[in-house]
């Protein structure tokens, strides 16, 4: 590929495709051609190239050097890949930003959910679903991955407590814009144009039943440049639970979709548990007031539970600090801490089943060779 951004390369914009990128892809030896990941399936993918878009898989090489699952590649990757009868894909490009959640279930597997987002919009329905401490958790991912984090708050035509249900997000959500839409009647959808510009890239994320997907379909609008949409739905959407609000998982996989403006768009899969891997800085831009708070404690290690000079107890005792949000912050570290434990031992045994698979692979070889 030429570092003009002419030819193949250029049409990649319409996916995000730019100089940054090209200069990444110039800095080493290629073999293949530059595409970003659209869609991901039970361990397929669907690559957008210079050509058009096509199926792909792991090269054998690329599968048995990876050792960490979270180095695998996923929705809004940019890879190398070489064409076959099913393109091969060799390589993946350092990300710029990343959305890691932990994988349903009771193992402390990373899963990287969306890659290389510029904006991460966080779902929650004015209504049942509307819960300050689950978007705590979100925003805590969000801005963990690298991405701007802003509120969508859904269904404001379903909810008379609007105005209240606001003033709770904004109070947690330190710094982050909070839009209130109603995906139904497009009420407030074009307070978030700003943030779907050309090439940018969006991850939707949120749990089941708070209209992800009849926002997606409402952004889309008139549908893919390409007419793959066609004005028609792109995603499927379903009913809610009238007791509690709770819906049904209606987008079974992730894919990232182009919407007429030329921003990008990643729907992914509802979630009924929003699990935890690691945080690094997340949790302290989350909860800025309290990491503020902290710093201004007589000890350095102070754990905010009785010890003398505990700035976040003072602010809890004088009104300034809510303590339902210090134990979330509390209860957020704890299953940090509890986690990154688990996926070290995760980690060390996925290595070792990596390094025995080699062993038998190599082994295979030459018995092959010998034979």
């Amino acid at each position: 590929m030429n570092a003009s951004g002419q030819g193949p390369t250029s049409s990649l914009a319409a996916w995000g495709w730019d100089a940054g990128w090209q200069a990444a892809w110039d800095g080493a030896p290629r073999t293949g051609e530059p595409a970003r990941i659209i869609e991901e399936q039970r361990g397929l993918y669907r690559l957008a190239t210079g050509q058009g878009t096509c199926e792909a898989e792991l090269s054998g090489r690329l599968w048995h050097q990876v050792t960490d699952v979270e180095a695998l590649p996923g929705v809004g990757d940019y890879v190398e890949a070489t064409p076959a009868s099913r393109h091969r894909i060799h390589g993946v490009l350092p990300r710029r930003s990343q959305f890691v959640r932990k994988a349903a279930g009771e193992r402390a597997v990373p899963q990287v959910a969306a890659a290389n987002v510029d904006y991460t919009f966080i779902v929650q329905a004015l209504g049942h679903d509307f819960n300050v401490r689950r978007l705590e958790r979100y925003l805590a991912l969000a801005w963990d991955g690298g991405a701007s984090p802003v509120v969508v708050l859904n269904k404001i035509d379903q909810a008379p407590d609007a105005a209240s249900r606001i003033d709770e997000a904004e109070a947690v959500a330190l710094g982050v814009p909070v839009r209130a839409v109603s995906a139904v009647t497009g009420a407030g959808l074009d307070q978030l144009t700003p943030f779907l510009e050309p090439g940018k890239t969006v991850v939707l994320l949120g749990s089941s039943g708070v209209g992800k997907s009849t926002l997606v379909n409402a952004l889309l609008g008139e549908g893919d440049p390409d007419g793959a949409i066609g004005g028609e739905p792109q995603q499927a959407v379903g009913a809610v639970r009238l007791q509690d609000g709770r819906g049904r998982h209606t987008t079974t996989s992730r894919h990232l979709l182009r919407l007429a403006g030329g921003a990008l768009l990643i729907d992914t899969p509802g979630m009924r548990e929003v699990g935890l891997v690691s945080l690094d800085g997340g949790l302290q831009s989350a909860f800025a007031d309290v990491d503020d708070l902290t710093a201004r404690c007589r000890f350095a290690d102070c754990r905010h539970d009785g010890e003398p000079g505990c700035a976040v107890l003072e602010a809890v005792a004088d009104g300034h600090l809510d303590p339902g949000r210090l134990e979330s912050y509390r209860r957020l570290e704890r299953e940090q801490a509890f986690q990154a434990r688990k996926e070290d031992r995760a980690l060390a045994a996925a290595a070792r089943r990596q390094r025995a698979q080699r062993t038998r692979d190599g082994r295979a070889a030459r018995r092959e060779k010998f034979r």
